[in-house]
């Protein structure tokens, strides 16, 4: 099928239109239908670190070149997470502490307790149990018919490592993804999640469940599960349950979220261009290169935030002590000034590896080698079943300015 032109090239007059003071990229509608793209190019062009004075979530700066992103990213003492990581002020009340949101060193003592589960050597163990479960998911989809990919490949493909990570009742496993979009979305009214007690309530129940586990694996000898490695760990076992709950949001979304939406991205972004796809079918080798072009393409995680410890210039801006900071990766990785054609998808691009989608820092995504590896099996598998995957709708993406992802993709199998 062809997709339709996306509706930011059909918008760009518009965003000219806006005075520059004016101009807020937090809007999550823009997102949800694809018109974010000008808005940030125009920042980048006009204004690289700007400030926007009235949004939704308050005053902010946006970051959006490459350089300027890396140079926030890692210069930890000046910009804090302690105030949280997405743009959104959750109320004190429903506040949860995690490593993510830490500055050194405590930040350092939590991320190693849960690193050596996504360590080089233990990934090397896991990807024969993924490539067996890619196969079965693959070969147990319908041909000749309609169906929804986010849903029966994006979704049940990352639930699935969800579970054995966490080595969470498999039966259960949906429950993993049902917490993850509840923890990232922003209470709404008319919206499932229509207020800040409503999510609290369901990620309480989430508490709930793992404190089960919890208790279960701390009495029990150490095993490689975040549970049990949180539970014998000297830094993490005497968490008070809402940094408990805080660190398992950020395990369960960061397991999901990036895997998730760039399995759904890759395969509408080959449908959109088929030169692409034709050239990874020529010449398989490219896997891997496609892989990160594709995480690049997507951005999962839209933004990071920051807030100022210190006054600071940033891209020739003076920054004030306590000021919020905005690092719009997803802007970032369509800096031309960095990234050549950045506007293109190619799989075979020079310096493929040259993103923003895992941050950058001492806060680099500690799972993104399982995300990569997952993708590159799933198009592994595609290609070796010389699966003819087509796009035969427009994708539904979700309003939001943190997770930039898909409700759903429709697609068919040409049998």
């Amino acid at each position: 099928m062809v997709i339709k032109t996306r509706l930011a090239d059909l918008r760009a007059d518009n965003v000219c239109q806006i005075p520059l003071t004016n101009l807020d990229v937090s809007e999550a509608k823009r997102f949800q239908d694809d018109s974010i793209w000008s808005y940030f190019a125009r920042l980048r062009m006009e204004d690289p670190v700007h400030y926007c004075k009235a949004s939704a979530y308050g005053p902010y700066w946006s970051v959006t070149k490459y350089r300027d992103i890396v140079a926030v990213d890692t210069n930890h003492k000046a910009f804090s997470s302690e105030q949280g990581v997405a743009i959104v002020d959750v109320p004190d009340r429903h506040w949860t502490r995690s490593f993510i949101k830490m500055d050194p060193p405590k930040h350092a003592e939590q991320r190693h307790t849960v690193s050596p589960i996504v360590a080089p050597e233990h990934l090397t163990k896991l990807e024969s149990l993924i490539r067996c479960r890619v196969k079965r998911i693959l070969g147990s989809l319908p041909c000749n018919e309609d169906f929804n990919w986010v849903d029966m490949v994006s979704i049940e493909l990352t639930t699935q490592m969800l579970a054995t990570l966490f080595d969470f009742p498999f039966e259960d496993r949906r429950l993993l993804t049902y917490w993850s979009d509840v923890a990232v979305a922003i209470p709404k009214k008319g919206h499932v999640i229509d207020s800040w007690d409503k999510r609290g309530a369901i990620l309480s129940e989430c508490l709930e469940y793992f404190t089960r586990l919890w208790n279960e694996r701390i009495n029990a000898e150490p095993r490689m599960d975040l549970i049990s490695l949180m539970a014998h760990s000297p830094a993490t076992r005497h968490m008070e349950p809402n940094e408990f709950l805080g660190n398992l949001i950020l395990l369960i979304v960061g397991g999901n979220d990036t895997t998730r939406n760039s399995i759904t991205g890759g395969l509408l972004f080959m449908n959109q261009h088929p030169s692409e796809l034709r050239k990874l079918r020529d010449n398989p080798e490219l896997v891997s290169s496609a892989v990160s072009e594709i995480i690049r393409y997507q951005t999962p995680i839209a933004h990071m935030r920051r807030n100022a410890t210190t006054d600071i210039v940033v891209g020739g801006k003076q920054i004030r002590k306590g000021d919020k900071v905005v690092m719009w990766y997803i802007s970032g990785n369509r800096d031309e000034e960095v990234i050549e054609n950045a506007d293109k998808f190619l799989i075979d691009r020079k310096n493929v590896r040259q993103h923003l989608s895992f941050g950058y820092g001492i806060h680099r995504c500690v799972g993104r080698h399982l995300a990569e590896l997952q993708v590159k099996l799933l198009w592994e598998e595609i290609l070796n079943a010389r699966l003819e995957v087509e796009v035969v709708g427009e994708p539904g993406r979700i309003a939001s300015n943190f997770v930039h992802g898909y409700s759903a993709l429709p697609v068919q199998i040409r049998a």
